[in-house]
């Protein structure tokens, strides 16, 4: 087996990578002799995106990546002893930096989900039990490399379930924010279910399938027949080299655009076995749909499979409804079976209700390109994944908020996934660490963290424990290894089927339990009243 690669995708990802009161405040700490005093931290998020019940947890990949690789360089060290910031730090913390290692500590650890996982809020998705000072290091990076892959993830998986079942292709290396949006986007959404992008270079990278055809310009470019007069194109019937025009023009529909047509024809002796045409350019019903049938009906007489069309404006449900009547029409009356499989690809902004309405008007659609929506996750750019202090020096933390969702559930814990007799999932069940764990058919009280009327008796038929550890210095199995993209793209799709249409449901999704056991319980809420201030009245 070949030694997992420890390299971060992208080389923006250092340990410079952060913000800059991560290291005044290790300094902070450094001075006072409290950087090497254990803690714990949890890396999780307070509310689902989209208005939805459920999120997909993505980027532990590049987390380990990252943990791996975690050094601050020489070059590193003098830039940060220049700057105003901090150029009034004693020499001692930069050669502490200078020699920090994730590597060479050997109390350091890290427990997280499987990456795909689908998690609710407040369970943690990656758990860091280290020295303060590195444990506190590592957290604007790690935050970085959860957040939006977890949301674009997500933002995917709902996409691919709005549109069932006909495939999603990712087209957002355009739209996206920066290269690394765009490659991060395209890694994430395939794992997440999308069926191939164009994005070449996250093709490369991830192993992706890539996908797409011509644009507007091409059409653009071609203003007269002349242009592919000379074209020839192997008859694979008679194995003959023959001109392809000829025979395109004896099926072409009168007062169609003639460079719209010479587009095609270049583009069908360019890929005669994968051609499908942009219709859109000037009128789709009355020149770039007939264009393309004659096209099609000339690549048929050659012996080949002419691939489809793609619509990128108008009213996609209407277009797409009138293309694949037309294409039945042909093949019913001219025996021409290839018109019985022809892909109709949307593009045009699509987004997750688009998809939704689509397929409550009905369509002919078979395909969807989206781009901008996904990648940009226009519906919600930010998940907000938050990185808390639970443990120091052994003693429980919490921070206290009037917003409950801000408060946070402390010392180690352990969560569990309680499933039902049909394999489905029935609640998340989070105890304390020395807790025994929960066994299948026992009867188990679980609470709500914080809403005392919030309670329930699961007798559950198997258990999962949710964390495993993924890098542990202290048991020498340093860094673990993480699944390839294929794995959690299938990890994933085991997960979405496990769990009810209800809380993956578009409008109105059912709230999923995440309870806490009664022992947590009554902790939690007794460090509460003993930390919470007592406000005083006269």
């Amino acid at each position: 087996m070949s030694a997992p690669n420890t390299t971060p995708t992208n080389p923006l990802v250092t340990a410079l990578l952060t913000d800059l009161y991560q290291i005044t405040m290790t300094y902070a700490h450094w001075r006072i002799g409290k950087h090497e005093e254990p803690a714990v931290f949890e890396l999780f998020f307070r509310k689902n995106p989209f208005q939805g019940a459920f999120t997909i947890f993505c980027g532990l990949d590049e987390c380990l990546k990252y943990i791996q690789s975690f050094s601050f360089s020489d070059e590193d060290i003098e830039y940060l002893k220049s700057t105003p910031a901090l150029c009034n730090c004693e020499d001692g913390y930069f050669e502490y930096l200078r020699t920090l290692s994730t590597t060479q500590t050997p109390t350091f650890q890290v427990r997280a989900l499987k990456e795909g996982t689908i998690v609710f809020p407040k369970i943690p998705m990656v758990i860091i039990e280290a020295p303060l000072g590195l444990g506190q290091l590592l957290e604007t990076t790690l935050l970085n490399l959860v957040n939006f892959p977890s949301l674009v993830a997500t933002n995917a998986a709902r996409m691919v379930l709005a549109a069932k079942p006909f495939p999603c292709i990712e087209f957002g290396l355009r739209r996206a924010q920066g290269p690394d949006g765009a490659c991060t986007a395209s890694k994430y959404a395939y794992a997440a279910g999308f069926s191939a992008t164009s994005n070449v270079h996250a093709g490369k990278l991830f192993g992706i399938p890539i996908s797409g055809t011509h644009a507007h310009a091409y059409v653009q470019a071609f203003s007269s027949l002349d242009d592919v007069q000379d074209l020839q194109l192997l008859n694979k019937k008679t194995q003959a080299t023959e001109a392809f025009l000829p025979k395109v023009l004896g099926y072409r529909k009168d007062g169609t655009n003639d460079g719209e047509l010479a587009a095609f024809v270049a583009y069908a002796c360019a890929f005669p076995d994968t051609c499908l045409c942009l219709v859109d350019t000037y009128d789709t019903l009355q020149s770039g749909l007939p264009n393309f049938i004659a096209t099609a009906k000339a690549l048929d007489d050659f012996g080949y499979q002419p691939k489809g069309i793609r619509l990128d404006s108008g009213d996609l449900s209407a277009l797409s409804l009138k293309c694949k009547s037309v294409f039945e029409e042909v093949e019913g009356s001219t025996s021409r079976q290839v018109f019985g499989n022809l892909t109709i690809v949307a593009s045009n902004d699509i987004n997750e209700e688009t998809l939704y309405q689509l397929a409550e008007r009905g369509h002919g659609i078979t395909a969807f390109g989206i781009g901008t929506n996904l990648v940009t996750c226009q519906a919600q750019p930010a998940l907000g994944c938050v990185y808390k202090l639970v443990e120091w020096k052994g003693e429980p933390r919490i921070k206290l908020s009037n917003d409950l969702p801000k408060i946070t559930i402390p010392s180690r814990k352990n969560v569990y996934r309680l499933f039902g007799k049909e394999g489905t999932p029935l609640v998340d069940y989070m105890a304390m660490q020395d807790e025994s764990p929960p066994k299948p058919g026992d009867r188990i009280t679980c609470r709500h963290p914080f809403k005392s009327q919030k309670r329930l008796i699961c007798t559950p038929t198997s258990v999962v424990t949710l964390h495993s550890v993924v890098f542990d210095n202290g048991a020498k199995a340093a860094l673990a290894e993480s699944s390839n993209l294929s794995e959690t793209r299938s990890y994933v799709q085991t997960e979405l089927d496990k769990f009810p249409d209800a809380i993956k449901r578009y409008e109105d999704p059912e709230e999923y339990p995440m309870m806490v056991s009664i022992t947590l319980y009554k902790f939690l809420h007794d460090l509460w009243e003993r930390n919470a201030p007592i406000k005083e009245v006269a």
